[in-house]
């Protein structure tokens, strides 16, 4: 009975790692990008001088969900993407913008960047 137990307990732990393994990778999304920097906006296209508490909190939190290289590509790309659609943006600002709110991030936030080389 206790190893019937055991091989119910073990297929219970396969299926959640099977399950949740997936969407550990997938949570970085250009989405997630996005409302993490839209308050940033305003300071990127000059109409403030210094990046407002709301913009560097979401630049906080967008670093420490891309914790893995993959899920530094993804943010690098989405971060690249907006930069060449959103008019106005001050590419000097965008690049030192993490830098302003106290981070550091291992790639330049612009549409030049080479997000296959970010780690």
């Amino acid at each position: 009975m206790a190893s019937s137990a055991l091989v119910k307990l073990a297929c219970a732990v396969i299926l959640c790692v099977v399950v949740v393994a997936p969407h550990a990778e997938a949570a970085m999304n250009c989405g997630i990008v996005s409302s993490n920097v839209a308050q940033c906006i305003s300071y990127l296209n000059g109409r403030m001088r210094a990046p407002s508490g709301p913009c560097c909190g979401g630049i906080k939190r967008l670093k420490s969900m891309a914790s893995t290289p993959a899920a530094r590509r993804v943010a690098c790309g989405c971060l690249k993407s907006a930069a060449g659609t959103i008019k106005g943006i001050d590419f000097n600002k965008a690049s030192g913008l993490p830098g302003r709110c106290g981070v550091s991030i291992p790639y330049a936030i612009n549409p030049r960047t080479d997000c296959s080389r970010v780690n």
